[in-house]
């Protein structure tokens, strides 16, 4: 399998630093971005520093980090083989409580931040007549939590959702694929402590690990059938939950 050029968005922590460590450590080459250029730095560091990686930091939803993560991937490394759309952030304010800039928060980092980064990259997987786009959604989208009321978020979700099917659409004749993954809950620092006090939410009981995520990831980006696909990686939490 020949190496490809993989571009992780929001990489500093959690699903996406360990996405960028699961392609690494399996031959590929990857350019990691976090809006936090020390953290960032450190993460560099942390994953070796070698040929195979390149760190672009930046606001997703700047369409200019888009054009700079494009740039580092062509003249680094030749080609933009995957893109992962990781970058985001979840919090829960009852729907009531919810402001024009709380909302916006959400559809710039969350909607934005994949609309554009993609829309940056797609012109390079169309000269390629290949390329895999992996976006990160919920299935909080399809299974609402009465106790967690995420509607800024998740409104944001539902329209990555939504987005990775049209894409899908109107890219699949230039066999570029477009997916989600929609993990669960996953031990990441975003999440914080107490995480497994709601291990019941997935059907499995256990909460999940940064790096089975990073695993489906890299399938998803392996595999050239998949296309216009939402992928549970929840432990069966999209399909129901326990009640004990």
């Amino acid at each position: 399998m020949k190496k490809q050029t993989v571009i992780v968005t929001g990489a500093s922590s959690g699903i996406g630093l360990e996405t960028a460590r699961y392609f690494l450590d399996r031959g590929d080459h990857v350019i990691i971005n976090s809006q936090t250029a020390s953290k960032l730095e450190n993460v560099y560091h942390e994953l070796g520093a070698g040929e195979n990686l390149a760190m672009v930091a930046g606001n997703v939803s700047e369409k200019a980090t888009g054009e700079a993560l494009v740039k580092t991937a062509l003249e680094k490394f030749g080609s933009i083989d995957v893109l992962v759309n990781n970058a985001g952030i979840y919090e829960n304010k009852p729907f009531l409580d919810v402001t024009e800039d709380y909302l916006d928060r959400f559809l710039t980092t969350n909607l934005k931040g994949t609309f554009f980064t993609t829309q940056a990259v797609i012109p390079q997987m169309i000269k390629q007549n290949d390329g895999v786009v992996i976006n990160v959604g919920t299935p909080l989208v399809y299974h609402a939590i009465a106790q967690s009321p995420s509607t800024a978020p998740i409104s944001s979700k539902g329209a990555i959702h939504a987005l990775t099917l049209q894409l899908a659409a109107e890219f699949g004749k230039d066999n570029i694929r477009v997916n989600t993954i929609a993990p669960g809950l996953v031990r990441t620092p975003m999440h914080g402590a107490g995480l497994d006090n709601n291990a019941g939410l997935h059907l499995i009981n256990r909460i999940g690990e940064p790096e089975e995520v990073a695993q489906m990831i890299h399938a998803v980006a392996k595999n050239k059938l998949i296309s216009g696909a939402i992928i549970n990686v929840d432990g069966g939490m999209g399909a129901g939950h326990s009640l004990s």
